[in-house]
């Protein structure tokens, strides 16, 4: 999986990238990642990438000019997809994470002070993308919570492809309590079933544990969850 990500900041991009996970995963060249800034594709020697805009208002605009021309400088491989990050976007949840997981290839708009001259959408037409309902100072957070969440869903990038299968969302349910040793800390004790080592008891105890935190914490998912079975 190849991640292209049109930033004005690559700094912010490239360090969390180098570390953790996705680092082993782009060692193992499961992902790449590659920060492309429009800055690098300015026609004027101040490298100029926002102006004020028409009609007037507050903030900066982003010019066209050259974030058209830093997308188009991108080799699009075979099934590619577009997306960009703004707060006009789609949701993006655990589904959409699947469906980016299964192209080959997914380069990221970011934007940055008051917002995109409009033309960028109209030429380049991205999947708009949303991360919640508010405002950051740029698109390069949200542009990592993509990558880290879809690169999840690639085997080879976890030690064990089961870890992405027990997150929290993959049934449509929030992931059951965890406990590691001590059994015992301050008095609170590891629920004995998960020392038994009966697999289904074990099972059935965190599918109901599944069920009660989802219930308790999203309402709204457990009447998703509902209604599909």
């Amino acid at each position: 999986m190849q991640f292209d990500v049109l930033t004005l900041f690559p700094e912010m991009i490239d360090s969390y990238c180098n570390c953790s996970i996705l680092k082993r995963a782009t060692s193992a060249n499961v992902i790449s990642v590659n920060s492309v800034n429009p800055r690098d594709f300015t026609l004027d020697k101040h490298k100029k990438v926002d102006d004020t805009p028409y009609g007037g208002g507050a903030g900066m605009v982003l010019m066209a000019q050259p974030y058209v021309d830093a997308y188009e400088s991108i080799e699009k491989l075979e099934n590619s997809c577009t997306i960009m990050m703004t707060p006009q976007g789609q949701p993006f949840d655990n589904d959409v994470a699947k469906e980016l997981a299964t192209f080959n290839q997914v380069v990221i708009l970011c934007g940055h002070y008051e917002g995109y001259d409009e033309r960028i959408r109209e030429i380049i037409k991205p999947r708009e993308i949303s991360i919640g309902d508010f405002v950051l100072t740029g698109g390069e957070l949200p542009a990592l919570c993509v990558i880290d969440c879809v690169s999840r869903k690639l085997e080879g990038v976890l030690g064990k492809i089961e870890s992405a299968d027990c997150d929290s969302f993959e049934e449509g349910l929030l992931e059951y309590p965890q406990y590691t040793k001590p059994r015992e800390y301050l008095g609170l004790e590891v629920p004995a079933v998960l020392l038994n080592g009966n697999h289904k008891e074990i099972s059935e105890f965190r599918h109901q544990k599944m069920l009660e935190r989802t219930k308790e914490r999203r309402p709204d998912l457990f009447e998703k969850y509902n209604k599909k079975s």
